[in-house]
C-alpha cells in the first residue's frame, strides 16, 4: 500500500499561483505514475493531469493545460502540481492517487487509481 499526503492548498486570488505537493510512502517502488485529481463543489472527481514516475510522461486535462505542470522529485518521492494563472473555476478539493498499473483503464479514469492522499482545499476568489 501506498501513502499520499498533499500539502500547499490555500486561498489565492484569480491569477495567481500555488504549488502542490504530494509526499508518498510505503511500497513506492510499486508506483508507475501519479495522477492529480480535483472536485468541486457539487461536481465529480475529474482527471487533472499525471506523470509517470520516471518523469518521460505527462498528461494534462485540457482545461488546464498551459496552466498547471505536473512534476516529481524521485529522491524525496514527492510530486508537485504548479498552478498559475489561476481562475475562479480551479476551486476545488484536490487530490493525489497512486497509479500501480494494476488495470488498463484509462489514466483520467479514477479507478485506475489504487491509493488517494486526504486532499487539499484550493480556493481561487475573483
Amino acid at each position: 500500500q501506498v501513502q499520499l499526503v498533499e500539502s500547499g492548498g490555500g486561498l489565492v486570488q484569480a491569477g495567481g499561483s500555488l504549488r502542490l505537493s504530494c509526499a508518498a510512502s510505503g511500497r513506492t517502488f510499486s508506483i508507475y505514475a501519479m495522477g492529480w485529481f480535483r472536485q468541486a463543489p457539487g461536481k465529480e472527481r475529474e482527471f487533472v493531469g499525471r506523470i509517470t514516475w520516471s518523469g518521460v510522461g505527462t498528461y494534462y486535462a485540457d482545461s488546464v493545460k498551459g496552466r498547471f505542470t505536473v512534476s516529481r522529485d524521485n529522491a524525496k518521492n514527492t510530486v508537485y502540481l504548479q498552478m498559475n494563472s489561476l481562475k475562479p473555476e480551479d476551486t476545488a478539493v484536490y487530490y493525489c492517487a497512486a497509479d500501480q498499473a494494476r488495470n488498463s483503464k484509462p489514466i483520467y479514469r479514477e479507478l485506475r487509481y489504487s491509493d488517494w492522499g486526504q486532499g487539499t482545499q484550493v480556493t481561487v476568489s475573483s
